[in-house]
């Protein structure tokens, strides 16, 4: 299931958190969500270059709060804060409600996830070679902190006929594991030949909760073996506290030492002799 299932929505109640945040009656619900989606297509749009990771969406009490969070924040600010009160002006006459933009940096765009996948696919409409773009990606997110990253591209890669699916991962990506923190991005390149999907899944780290930091596990002593249960058969479980210890080289077979001390019993040689000749036959009769 961790194979398959959306790595951010497999996580909302254990270490993520929902990128729009507000509460509607049933009534309002469908208008407010189709206005969200509305909101951040046209972000998507008007801030293409701005390397956009993610878009949070608050309402408090009739009012919308949008946060941006962005590598290259001066690209949405623009010269003395003009761009910026455009992007209000615009976003309040969508909404309806007075709108407050806020701005916040992406510190490590080499390990966000949906950062990643947006440079592959500019890359890829550069016609930059596909393996070259993914394997400079993973080197950088692991050179910058992260503990495992996986990169998978679908299409018709390289412009060849058939389209197939190439993947490359580093370290490891726990999808199965709740506590992970794992990001996960996706982005399209629209090339000559077809439409090429790019997904990214970065893990961070595990967390203690949501929205904690990521727990440093520190290398633990080796730990002493726990005894084992009953078997099914009956037989006990673990080795006997009076039996001494495993001898080097010994397994699991029966010992086969104790039959190389037992006394060899006496083999008595029997010496082989030929038979006698039969005698030739006279050939003649009597």
């Amino acid at each position: 299931m961790g194979q398959k299932i959306h790595p951010t929505g497999f996580r909302l109640a254990v270490s993520r958190n929902w990128s729009s945040r507000w509460y509607a009656s049933n009534n309002d619900f469908a208008g407010m969500l189709a206005e969200d989606i509305k909101v951040r297509e046209y972000l998507k749009k008007k801030l293409k270059n701005a390397s956009v990771s993610r878009v949070l969406i608050e309402r408090p009490a009739k009012n919308a709060r949008i946060t941006i969070f962005s590598a290259r924040p001066g690209v949405v600010i623009g010269k003395k804060g003009e761009d910026i009160e455009n992007l209000k002006r615009e976003l309040a006459k969508q909404l309806g409600v007075p709108v407050a933009v806020n701005i916040e940096e992406v510190r490590k765009p080499e390990i966000d996830a949906k950062l990643i996948a947006d440079s592959i696919t500019q890359q890829l409409e550069k016609r930059i070679m596909f393996r070259r773009a993914m394997k400079r990606a993973m080197q950088n997110a692991m050179r910058l902190g992260a503990q495992g990253i996986k990169i998978m591209s679908a299409g018709r890669l390289n412009g060849i006929e058939i389209a197939r699916t190439e993947w490359y991962r580093e370290g490891r990506v726990p999808l199965h594991t709740l506590r992970a923190d794992i990001d996960y991005g996706v982005s399209e390149a629209k090339t000559t030949y077809g439409v090429i999907g790019v997904k990214v899944w970065v893990y961070k780290g595990d967390t203690l909760g949501r929205g904690d930091a990521p727990a440093v596990q520190e290398p633990r002593a080796e730990e002493e073996r726990r005894p084992r249960g009953p078997r099914r058969d009956g037989r006990p479980g673990d080795r006997p506290a009076n039996r001494g210890p495993r001898r080097d080289g010994a397994g699991d077979r029966p010992n086969e030492t104790a039959g190389a001390n037992a006394p060899k019993s006496t083999v008595q040689r029997v010496r082989k002799v030929a038979a006698p000749a039969a005698p030739a036959a006279d050939g003649k009769g009597e």
